[in-house]
């Protein structure tokens, strides 16, 4: 769930994420010196909506929906062998990204007044963010070492809810793929 302004997050946000703890070994460190949300409680992960329902509005019929939208999709394996930026950002792309990119879809189908990312970008691309707000020096040398990392290969077979307290993310609830 990275945030291209100051990082930070407010109490009540939520987001939904494919958790990729395969990942963690590699991206640990980097993450938590280079990712605010990281600092901020949030695991490796590949973002499927963020942001997402505000707190207020997730109760029990908000979670059955959300269920029933992820159960939909069936798990699926994901590579990441290389990296990716955006403007001073370095992530790890998924291979294939499809099957993200359909979570998403299927996620602000039914949600249309949550836009992935809201709304800030005319395509989503899926990624796991190691570092963001670094200059390409600080890129090259976080590169350069996940290089003799990587592969890493992933199972995916849920999506987590978090919500943010104002201080911290924390898992409110987790949904099975079929």
């Amino acid at each position: 769930m990275a945030r291209g302004d100051s990082g930070g997050f407010q109490a009540g946000q939520s987001g939904l994420i494919v958790r990729i703890p395969e990942a963690e070994p590699a991206v640990r460190a980097w993450r938590e010196r280079l990712d605010p949300s990281a600092r901020a409680g949030v695991p490796a992960h590949v973002t499927v909506l963020f942001p997402f329902l505000d707190k207020s509005r997730i109760d029990e019929g908000a979670l059955t929906a959300i269920g029933e939208v992820i159960g939909r999709h069936c798990p699926f394996e994901a590579r990441f062998e290389h990296c990716g930026r955006f403007p001073g950002i370095l992530h790890l792309v998924p291979e294939p990204d499809l099957p993200f990119r359909r979570l998403t879809e299927a996620v602000a189908d039914r949600w249309p007044e949550t836009p992935p990312f809201g709304g800030q970008f005319d395509e989503v691309v899926p990624h796991l963010t190691i570092a963001q707000g670094q200059d390409d020096a600080v890129l090259d040398e976080v590169e350069a070492d996940l290089r003799s990392r990587l592969p890493v290969t992933a199972r995916v077979s849920s999506v987590d809810l978090m919500v943010h307290d104002g201080t911290r993310w924390h898992q409110r609830a987790s949904f099975a793929l079929r």
